[in-house]
């Protein structure tokens, strides 16, 4: 008899995953909450799951060329946050203003506001690639590397700057799909990206047959090529007239009043990740203080991180989308209901990957590198790090669903005192005055994180983010 109940189970669960990959559903504003979470989040987790797949995999191969490879991608990877964040800002003006409009079964409008988006992007993509094709070393330089590394890598930041249109549009039409409650279409398209950059990695960096190894320029390439056909495919399925969101000729013109509202919206959340991305920035640069090692082993533990992180963002995307549409459909109970199910879901599995890195921070970084000089401190940032995970759940899905409303000010003003009032000067004392080193940065990391996670729990159970109007 509890074989049969637990075939049966096992048996729902797959069904409901074959539909949540499938994108069978896209409306999220009835119905079981918890049913709603797991198909708009599991594409959601799956799509960053290969994301962070590609950040292992691409530290992984260029670890192979050497410190100087993993420095340079480390300087390049600090510069190529501030695309990421313009990148977030308007996808999350893109999902919180298509969410409300789908909400409100407006799908013309919802289509109107997905390409006034398209025109921000490629305004602001313009500008960042002619400056980074034309400053790169400069760029590097200014971010504290040697003159070695500035020669060998110059080539992989150009690349990577130069290219940050793939990137803007990578993140908006996602955000776009998301909003629209089209969680697959977004999952497939990075796995798109991604897969093709595992598989061209090793091949343009290592060289095979009559392909020459281009070393670090290869693995630029190969990020470049595989993300520019993920936004081919993204670009055929928002253009291809199928889904919910259904372009036309009469979306085409340029309409202010929308980019204007877009803008609003976007400016919100690139300030957030602006404020994100300037501490990080500096804690680089503190870090740069001690040595290439330093920098080395930072950078490979981030990269750990990342890989953790960003399925725990699928959950706070879905509830995001989730928030936006419930909001645009007059249900604010609902939407809150489904954050704080969101939130939970999202502390038991980062509270055991939480475990898991404290216990075994060593052999896991082992797998980049043999030196032992950067497994020491990668292994040391890793547990460090970790130690603020259940914060961390809360805090992001948070923040999204503050963002998913369409309050960009809460997490802003909760970041720029997070970061920039407490974790750059907390950094600079443990890790200069008290002499900690990098370790002190670390701790500044965790103590911070989980200070941001604090308040925004605090602030969104006053429930000020059900009332903005989008």
């Amino acid at each position: 008899m509890r074989d049969t109940q637990a075939n049966s189970r096992l048996g729902k669960v797959f069904r409901l995953f074959v539909m949540a990959v499938s994108g069978t559903e896209k409306e999220f504003t009835s119905g079981n909450i918890n049913r709603a979470i797991f198909l708009l989040s599991v594409p959601m987790i799956l799509e960053m799951v290969m994301e962070s797949l590609f950040a292992v995999v691409d530290i992984f191969f260029v670890s192979k060329l050497g410190k100087h490879a993993i420095t340079t991608v480390g300087l390049t990877e600090s510069m190529m946050t501030l695309v990421y964040t313009a990148a977030f800002g308007l996808s999350m003006a893109a999902t919180a203003v298509v969410a409300r409009r789908t909400g409100e079964k407006d799908s013309d409008a919802a289509a109107h506001t997905a390409v006034q988006s398209l025109y921000v992007a490629l305004v602001l993509a313009l500008a960042i690639a002619v400056t980074g094709i034309i400053l790169a070393p400069d760029l590097l330089a200014l971010m504290g590397a040697s003159k070695d590394v500035i020669d060998n890598g110059h080539i992989y930041t150009r690349i990577m700057l130069g290219s940050n249109l793939i990137v803007m549009l990578l993140f908006l039409i996602n955000g776009i799909f998301r909003g629209a409650g089209d969680a697959a279409i977004a999952m497939r398209s990075l796995w798109i990206a991604n897969i093709l950059n595992i598989l061209l990695c090793p091949l343009l960096i290592n060289g095979l047959g009559p392909i020459p190894a281009l070393g670090l320029k290869g693995a630029a390439l190969a990020t470049t090529i595989g993300r520019g056909i993920g936004v081919c495919y993204q670009l055929y399925r928002l253009f291809g007239g199928k889904g919910l969101i259904r372009i036309s000729s009469r979306h085409i013109r340029p309409d202010i009043s929308v980019i204007w509202k877009i803008l609003k919206i976007a400016a919100g959340g690139t300030a957030q990740l602006l404020i994100n991305t300037v501490s990080w920035i500096f804690l680089v640069r503190l870090i740069a203080r001690f040595g290439e090692d330093a920098v080395a082993g930072y950078t490979i533990a981030i990269r750990i991180v990342i890989f953790t992180l960003l399925p725990a963002f699928g959950m706070a995307n879905a509830a995001a989308a989730l928030v936006g549409q419930n909001l645009g459909a007059g249900q604010p109970e609902r939407a809150e209901t489904s954050v704080w199910r969101a939130a939970f879901f999202n502390m038991v599995f980062l509270g055991l990957i939480s475990i898991f890195f404290f216990l075994a921070a060593r052999p896991v970084v082992m797998i980049f590198t043999s030196e032992t000089a950067i497994v020491l401190q990668a292994a040391e940032c890793l547990q460090l790090v970790s130690i603020g995970y259940i914060f961390y759940a809360y805090g992001m899905v948070l923040s999204q669903s503050f963002n998913g409303a369409g309050d960009t000010r809460t997490p802003t003003f909760i970041n720029l005192v997070g970061f920039w009032m407490l974790q750059i000067p907390l950094a600079w004392i443990l890790a200069v005055n008290y002499n900690m080193g990098p370790a002190g940065v670390f701790w500044a990391i965790a103590i911070a994180e989980s200070c941001i996670a604090v308040a925004a729990i605090v602030i969104f159970r006053k429930g000020w983010w059900k009332r903005v109007k989008v």
